[in-house]
């Protein structure tokens, strides 16, 4: 975890082993009962102006599961969010509460993501609708993660 200054995690959040934090670009929170996979790269997103590089804050809501080899760099991740494995999510993407990127699919930059809707491919597209018990399906699986979580 670089610049661990900046980054706040909250309650309940496992972060598994190889995984990369930058927080010494900008903030990162990640909400609470979150679960990020082994070898993720989480950096927060920028913007180039002509003067230089410019990085913002990231936020991750709560209930969120990140799978193994992701590289995410979002201006936003909301809440109750499956992210499958080997998926890219471009710079300042917003992923909105209760939605799915499939496995191994690429984000483009900028993309919005909305509620309740199930992403795939290279570059990610909308696919189905998910059901509307995302949220209590999100919880369960998260909590369920943390009670059997065994610490190495």
């Amino acid at each position: 975890m670089c610049g661990s200054q900046n980054i706040i995690l909250q309650g309940r959040t496992v972060v598994l082993q190889d995984c990369i934090v930058r927080g010494d670009l900008a903030g990162v929170k990640i909400g609470r009962h979150c679960i990020i996979g082994e070898r993720v790269v989480i950096r927060p997103p920028f913007k180039r102006f002509q003067a230089g590089v410019a990085f913002f804050p990231m936020h991750i809501g709560d209930y969120v599961v990140i799978e193994d080899d992701c590289v995410i760099n979002a201006s936003m991740i909301g809440s109750y969010v499956h992210i499958g494995k080997g998926s890219v999510i471009g710079r300042r993407s917003t992923l909105k509460d209760c939605c799915a990127i499939a496995p191994n699919s690429v984000v483009p930059p900028e993309t919005i993501v909305p509620p309740y809707a199930y992403f795939s491919g290279q570059p990610a597209l909308y696919e189905n609708d998910l059901p509307e018990c995302t949220r209590e399906l999100m919880v369960d699986y998260t909590e369920t993660f943390y009670q059997n979580f065994k610490a190495v």
